[in-house]
């Protein structure tokens, strides 16, 4: 039985310890494409932070709601790019979509854990500086995200457990 067509909203979730060391993966389909994770919702109605608990798990191992992981160490900046999908990941999708919005989320993790990989997706891991990870991302906006984490995090610390849109930028 063929796949559905995939939902054209997703999360990319930057993974990352407090010392700012960053989780990349590299992609099975594309030898040397490292990235974060990232993933569509399963259902339209499906929460994006339901999303991306469901992601890092598939495709981490990484268990979030857990004494090692908690729910509140998953950080939903509450701002999205849209973007054109590649061409050829467009067959994943219905006939004539060909854009996707992409909600951003960050995830602290204790330290630099071992992950267990989804070996359809992904081949090899690898914990970086951020400014390091960001410079190995295939993804100019994965790698924007990657740099923006010091003051996303640092507008997380100021205003609680949301942070709205940067200066100069626009929310979902």
């Amino acid at each position: 039985m063929p796949k559905p067509p995939k939902i054209p909203q997703s999360v990319l979730v930057v993974i990352h310890t407090p010392a700012l060391d960053v989780l990349l993966l590299e992609r099975a389909d594309h030898a040397g494409f490292w990235q974060s994770v990232t993933g569509s919702k399963d259902r339209i109605d499906e929460p994006l932070a339901d999303t991306a608990v469901r992601e890092v798990g598939e495709e981490t191992g990484i268990m979030i709601g857990g004494a090692l992981v908690p729910r509140t160490a998953l950080f939903d900046w509450q701002y999205s790019i849209d973007y054109e999908i590649y061409p050829e990941f467009r067959h994943r999708y219905e006939a004539g979509v060909i854009h996707n919005t992409e909600h951003w989320f960050s995830l602290e993790v204790p330290e630099r854990i071992d992950v267990t990989l989804a070996p359809r997706e992904h081949t090899a891991f690898q914990w970086l500086p951020y400014e390091e990870a960001a410079s190995r991302c295939f993804s100019a906006s994965n790698a924007d995200a990657i740099l923006q984490l010091p003051r996303r995090l640092g507008a997380r610390a100021v205003v609680g457990t949301q942070a709205g849109p940067l200066a100069g930028e626009r929310s979902q």
